[in-house]
């Protein structure tokens, strides 16, 4: 997505604190320290991208491969990917309120999950919260039947949801 300004770029380390405070005015519920955005960046590069509007930092995604039918905990570091992933993992989605409205998180989605079937993946997954699903829905994402996440999700909220989709 480019034009008037608004792009996605590869994130870098020089971007964390922009990240950090994004995720405080979007995610106030889900708090997740600054060394986690650090390390899911270090881990997997290639899955973390900055919105910038006019050049200032506006919104992110972080992403990583990771295994099928699970998630991984909120603000914890996990020092390695697991083994094996069969799942590419969309972890976080923030765009700041006056970056809504422009097709930016359309786009992110859509050029990670590109990304994802490049890199082999069969599905995409991620945890849906603060009423997000009906988003995600419509990015061809559907709850999964996972009675064994029903735990890990209460410690985002009652309302959060597992979702899945293929990407053949």
């Amino acid at each position: 997505m480019t034009g008037k300004g608004i792009h996605w770029r590869a994130m870098t380390t020089l971007d964390l604190p922009a990240v950090d405070a994004i995720a405080a005015v979007v995610h106030p519920a889900f708090p997740e320290d600054i060394a986690v955005f650090a390390e899911r960046l270090r881990l997997y590069g290639d899955g973390a991208w900055l919105l910038e509007i006019g050049g200032a930092p506006a919104g992110y995604l972080l992403s990583h491969p990771w295994p099928a039918g699970t998630m991984p905990r909120l603000n914890h570091l996990y020092r390695m990917l697991p083994a094996g992933p069969q799942t590419y993992y969309l972890h976080d989605l923030a765009l700041l309120p006056t970056a809504r409205g422009f097709g930016a998180a359309a786009a992110i989605v859509k050029r990670a999950l590109a990304h994802a079937r490049r890199a082999g993946f069969a599905t995409a997954s991620l945890v849906a919260v603060s009423g997000s699903a009906p988003f995600w829905e419509r990015h061809g994402f559907a709850p999964a039947a996972t009675p064994e996440l029903r735990e890990p999700l209460l410690g985002y909220e009652a309302a959060a949801r597992y979702m899945v989709r293929g990407l053949a």
